[in-house]
């Protein structure tokens, strides 16, 4: 979808509208809508020109589109009409990617948005015969002792799951109290949990990070304002929050720059009255998990969600829990149907929370920090990693991306694509981290496609030009 924000002078024409928006629109545009001020949603030549289209036409109040975040907000338009920006803050507000700064022509000022596909992840980019470096789960897991206790668990699976071993195990694994854990289908479950359970006045998701959060929240009908990063360092600052935002969602590490943020930085943006979520779905793969806020009880308000899905290998399974206050977590609880997870993954909840689990669970994070700096330093000139890795995966900025991309996949590698991340772009490029073996044959792939992109980039240039 692709939103135009439209904004315009009283008595504006139809033609005039459509002149100005045929003029900014990207060729072979999909479905289009229209948004702009509620108040200037009723004028003739708007509402004329989106029947002529076909085209919706959205008004959004003036506060709501003063709380978007644009390039270019404007003192004067927001003395006369309570925002400092229309037509970049409705094409911002549904969560797309501003593709054309404001324009004005003539009584006419737009601005075009495209959609970013918040439900895309790494797995859609794996297939027959591709190394899978686009999903961050660890590729030699489970182990064989889990393993066993899965096949044990399939085995007692006729009778109804219990969670309460689990959840005491989990509880004792980082000094909580039983009442504050949640046991779910996946740590993405509870973003669903949340959304339902929750009706936030002003929430904000800090990017770029895992998108489903930001996915959930939108599909329960929340809006949802964007905090994103400054590249190239990615730092979380908690004076950017905003004072008001009464929940706040991140991840620690974040997922796909690789950042991890202090845990003092984090537990800055605790306070009564926020919710503040914390997705640690990778926290295990930092030796130690110095930055975890697990078995932070004290902070008001958070909730750490965490996962079993990439240290131990089990994506299939959906197994995964949050850590919060007992009132929070009994009323996301009270969102879930009866016998959530499955006995299986309740098995692999207690085995997983072990002394002995976590203690091999931190032996493979210590390698896994080997094996990314013998990523990093195999990968080939022209190739830049973005910020500071610290987790399973690093996020490298390619020129001509996107092309890279497709060609990395027809020499059988799969990597994420950046681009579907809020703040990230086509040159971005997530890759997990493997073996050296398998990272030294990637970079050698990398290195001789890169050479042939590079003569290719003065014409990528000039398309994307033409583009705009």
């Amino acid at each position: 979808m692709i939103t135009v924000g439209v904004g315009a002078s009283t008595g504006v024409s139809a033609e005039e509208v459509l002149a100005a928006v045929d003029a900014v629109l990207p060729p072979d545009a999909g479905p289009v809508e229209l948004a702009t001020l509620d108040a200037r949603a009723a004028e003739p030549g708007l509402r004329e020109a989106a029947a002529l289209r076909g085209w919706p036409l959205t008004g959004h109040p003036a506060p709501v589109l003063a709380a978007v975040p644009v390039p270019a907000s404007s003192a004067r338009v927001a003395a006369a009409v309570g925002t400092g920006s229309v037509a970049e803050a409705a094409a911002l507000l549904g969560g797309g990617r501003l593709v054309v700064g404001k324009t004005v022509r003539g009584r006419v000022t737009v601005a075009v948005a495209e959609d970013v596909d918040l439900r895309h992840h790494g797995d859609a980019e794996v297939g027959p015969g591709l190394v899978d470096l686009a999903v961050n789960v660890r590729a030699d897991a489970p182990p064989a002792w889990l393993r066993a206790v899965l096949h044990e668990a399939l085995d007692a699976s006729a009778g109804y799951p219990d969670p309460r071993p689990a959840r005491v195990a989990v509880a004792a694994a980082h000094g909580r109290d039983p009442a504050q854990v949640l046991l779910t289908a996946g740590a993405a479950e509870t973003f669903t949990l949340l959304a339902r359970a929750l009706t936030p006045r002003r929430a904000v998701v800090v990017h770029p990070s895992f998108t489903e959060p930001e996915a959930a929240l939108r599909a329960a009908g929340h809006p949802v304002e964007r905090l994103l990063l400054t590249a190239p360092a990615y730092r979380l600052d908690p004076a950017a929050v905003p004072d008001d935002a009464d929940l706040v969602v991140l991840g620690n590490p974040t997922n796909p720059t690789s950042v991890l943020h202090p845990a003092d930085t984090v537990a800055a943006l605790a306070r009564p009255g926020r919710v503040l979520v914390v997705d640690e779905a990778f926290a295990d793969s930092v030796p130690g998990e110095p930055a975890s806020l697990a078995h932070r009880a004290d902070l008001p308000g958070v909730l750490v969600v965490r996962s079993l899905t990439k240290t131990w290998g089990l994506a299939g399974l959906r197994v995964g829990y949050a850590l919060g206050p007992a009132d929070l977590v009994a009323a996301l609880a009270a969102q879930q149907p009866h016998w959530p997870v499955s006995t299986p993954a309740l098995a692999a909840l207690v085995a997983c929370s072990t002394d002995r689990a976590r203690a091999e669970a931190d032996a493979v994070a210590r390698q896994l920090a080997v094996h990314r700096r013998a990523l990093i330093d195999a990968l080939p000139a022209g190739v830049t990693v973005v910020g500071d890795p610290a987790s399973a995966f690093v996020l490298l900025h390619v020129p001509g991306g996107a092309r890279v991309r497709g060609r990395l996949r027809a020499e059988g590698w799969a990597v994420r694509r950046g681009d579907t991340f809020p703040g990230l772009t086509g040159d971005h490029l997530r890759v997990a981290v493997r073996d050296p073996g398998t990272s030294g044959a990637f970079a050698t792939a990398l290195a001789a496609i890169l050479g042939g992109v590079s003569a290719d980039l003065p014409a990528l240039h000039a398309l994307a030009e033409e583009s705009r």
